[in-house]
């Protein structure tokens, strides 16, 4: 197949939408070539399935419980924080138990709300052990290693969870034919026709996030907007500071 020239930048390039305005084709004059944006754009999703996510949520609760105790006490009791989340999400659990279709914008919120309290709590976990490898002799170090691995694991679920949830305005608004612009631009939406109907769930958001976190930088996921760049930048900057710095300084501490 022959490669698609680009759209011209002053004229010559008419685009056509669908009902619901949704950019469809750029006709490029009489060159016979057409682009497709409607799947630059992103197709509408369909209801996915709950319990990826929550797994996701489970294992971090889970990896957060293990940590040492140096490294949550300026959390509060070991389990304020687990069971907070727990709350959380045993009420979208109950609220709405099955399939994400019909998601109000309160159930939405409180999603968002427990992403925060991990996200912050793994934060201040990062920053104590930072603060430990600095303060704690060679007598420390195993443990510091054994810590930086939940840290960083949560760190790769976290983030996947953020931009599983905000990625064109959250898992609901993906389902509409009208979303708002994608937030992220997946190697299916950029090749047209290489995966009819496609629409990018859970997995593809925790892989992305695993990439960003392991190459500290974009790799076939690229961000579009200001927050999606804005989110890859933290989370980079947080798998750099357990990789290279906690990692190299505690196994130093052990030799």
């Amino acid at each position: 197949m022959s490669e698609l020239p680009p759209v011209p930048p002053g004229g010559g390039a008419n685009p056509s939408t669908g009902p619901d305005g949704v950019p469809g084709t750029w006709s490029t004059g009489p060159s016979g070539h057409d682009r497709d944006d409607a799947a630059a754009w992103g197709v509408a999703a369909e209801s996915e399935p709950r319990w990826p996510p929550v797994v996701a949520v489970l294992v971090a609760i889970g990896l957060q419980i293990v940590l040492p105790e140096r490294l949550i006490e300026g959390l509060g009791p070991r389990w304020l924080i687990p069971v907070l989340e727990g709350v959380l999400l045993a009420a979208l659990l109950i609220t709405n138990p099955h399939r994400h279709g019909r998601e109000e914008s309160a159930l939405r919120w409180l999603s968002l709300a427990m992403i925060a309290v991990i996200t912050v709590a793994n934060l201040v976990a990062l920053g104590e052990l930072i603060r430990s490898l600095l303060v704690y002799t060679s007598t420390g170090g195993r443990t510091l290693v054994y810590a930086s691995v939940p840290i960083w694991i949560t760190n790769v679920i976290v983030f996947g969870l953020w931009y599983w949830e905000l990625d064109r305005g959250g898992v609901t608004a993906r389902m509409q034919v009208s979303h708002r612009r994608p937030d992220f631009l997946f190697p299916q939406m950029s090749v047209p026709g290489s995966s009819p109907g496609w629409a990018p769930q859970f997995v593809d958001y925790l892989y992305t996030s695993f990439t960003n976190a392991t190459a500290f930088s974009p790799t076939d996921t690229m961000p579009l907007t200001p927050l999606a760049k804005l989110l890859m930048m933290l989370q980079s900057l947080a798998s750099l500071l357990t990789v290279a710095l906690v990692i190299s300084r505690a196994i130093n501490i052990l030799k």
